[in-house]
């Protein structure tokens, strides 16, 4: 039994909470260009890629699709909003156990990186406050593909080209808090590690068929 070749680990109520500043950056977004209070909780508690969220809560509330330059134009409002608000949260927090797992399994060699729904930008954004943006040298984000599993095969490919040499799936763990981390963990041929540190209970992640639960990232990890 060993430790896993790499680690892929979603943010957002796994590594750390915002404390609601995405939905407060996507609503100033759509306030400033829109003039209309749009609601994206629907959204972005699901685990759904903020290109999707962007393009759902738009039909919501605008009441159309969006064409792409309306996309560009609200997710460029988004971002320029983004770094006040995770600045500005009073409930931003770093969620247990996560700053030191990240030390430990980086200094045991395990290569570390992010399966996450965020856009490359607000990955980073939401990172920073934290730190942790020095602990990730790739990733793989809603800005690479729409679709979980395509993004975080994605990180699979650039942890491959970091180390030269092809990441083998089934010596990989993607970590993250919702379902659709554990679909794409399994989507992309990795274990699948479900933390019951944001919305969904250990007994749902494990309905979802998490390999794995833990209560929180001050648990050991599972050993290949």
């Amino acid at each position: 039994m060993e430790e896993p070749d790499a680690v892929l680990f979603d943010i957002d109520g796994t590594l750390i909470s915002t404390g609601g500043a995405g939905a407060r950056s996507w609503r100033y977004a759509f306030d400033e260009l829109h003039g209309i209070p749009a609601d994206i909780g629907e959204f972005t508690d699901a685990g759904m890629t903020d290109p999707t969220v962007a393009r759902l809560t738009f039909k919501a509330a605008v009441g159309h699709d969006p064409s792409p330059r309306e996309l560009a134009t609200v997710m460029a409002a988004y971002l320029d909003r983004l770094p006040y608000e995770v600045e500005h949260s009073e409930k931003y927090r770093v969620l247990d156990g996560a700053e030191d797992v990240l030390r430990r399994l980086g200094r045991e060699g395990v290569l570390l990186g992010i399966t996450s729904g965020a856009v490359e930008a607000a990955a980073h954004i939401k990172l920073s406050r934290a730190g942790f943006n020095r602990f990730f040298p790739f990733g793989g984000y809603g800005s690479d593909s729409e679709d979980r599993i395509e993004l975080t095969r994605c990180a699979l490919t650039r942890g491959g080209r970091l180390i030269g040499q092809e990441l083998d799936p089934k010596r990989c763990f993607v970590v993250g808090d919702t379902p659709k981390d554990i679909d794409a963990g399994h989507g992309a041929g990795c274990l699948a590690i479900g933390t019951a540190t944001g919305h969904y209970s250990a007994d749902e992640l494990r309905a979802a068929g998490a390999d794995h639960v833990m209560s929180s990232l001050r648990e050991p990890f599972p050993e290949i």
